[in-house]
């Protein structure tokens, strides 16, 4: 090409780029499914029971909780680990708002950390610069799909008594070292707004294997039942779609790669640190 199209030249596209999702009569036959039902809300319905055990058989994780959105499922998780009034959390200063203002939500301090240039995610060794005696947890992205390097985050983590929560929004069906991104940290989220790779429209999900943050998240999803707790349960709708979506993941996810392979990022990952592992 000589010339740029906006200086003239042909354009690469002549028609729109198709919208995402790509819906069909699986999911129409789910949302149909629910709504005969006359159980839209999850509290009397098991779409998002379903799901939620779909996920933790897809992720390995041994807990998982389904919220109404990402940045609740993020904001649940820091309330279980009992994230209050002046508690820092050190989050990327490369990602979405919702990562950072979770935190602010349960008037906690965001504490923003260098990314690494290569896959994006946190620099550990900028990550220690910033601990104070007020840190009490490490908020790790894993940007654009991209899983980071979690080894040295979680011994850094080990080594000072504080909780990692995965923010695997952009990262669903990414590995690491042949784990599944919301596996490794204490406790996880994922997010299932409509442009995610697993995409419910909207939607959140906590992965976890401690018995005890599980139950704190329920509690805390649904009014609190004790303590404090919000209504942030998701609608059996957005379950049922998102279920059926989960069944096509590894094969979008594999067509994402392909796809990629021609972008200067996914021409230089390293072996530990990929889309799928």
């Amino acid at each position: 090409m000589r010339h740029l199209a906006i200086n003239g030249g042909e354009p690469v596209r002549t028609r729109p780029m198709p919208v995402y999702p790509q819906l069909g009569e699986r999911e129409v036959e789910a949302a149909t499914r629910v709504v005969r039902s006359n159980n839209l809300s999850s509290q009397f319905g098991n779409e998002t029971e379903n799901l939620e055990r779909a996920f933790s058989e897809y992720s390995g994780a041994k807990h998982v909780i389904a919220t109404s959105c990402g940045t609740t499922a993020l904001q649940v998780a820091l309330a279980a680990l009992g994230i209050g009034t002046g508690d820092e959390v050190i989050v990327p200063a490369y990602t979405f708002l919702a990562t950072a203002t979770s935190v602010l939500m349960q008037n906690g301090v965001p504490v923003f950390a260098d990314s690494e240039p290569l896959v994006q995610g946190m620099d550990t060794s900028h990550v220690e610069k910033l601990l104070t005696d007020r840190t009490r947890a490490i908020m790790p992205v894993h940007a654009n799909g991209f899983p980071m390097n979690m080894d040295p985050l979680m011994a850094l983590a080990r080594s000072k008594g504080l909780s990692v929560i995965e923010d695997c929004s952009h990262a669903h069906g990414g590995e690491y070292k042949g784990r599944m991104v919301g596996t490794i940290g204490h406790i996880n989220a994922f997010s299932l707004q409509q442009k995610k790779n697993l995409s419910a429209g909207e939607g959140g999900l906590i992965t976890t294997d401690d018995d005890e943050l599980a139950q704190q998240c329920r509690a805390i999803r649904s009014f609190g039942k004790v303590d404090l707790g919000y209504n942030y349960r998701m609608s059996e709708i957005h379950a049922a779609i998102c279920a059926v979506r989960l069944k096509d993941l590894d094969e979008a996810n594999d067509l994402r790669i392909r796809n990629a392979d021609h972008s200067f990022w996914a021409l230089r990952l390293t072996p530990d640190s990929s889309p799928r592992g």
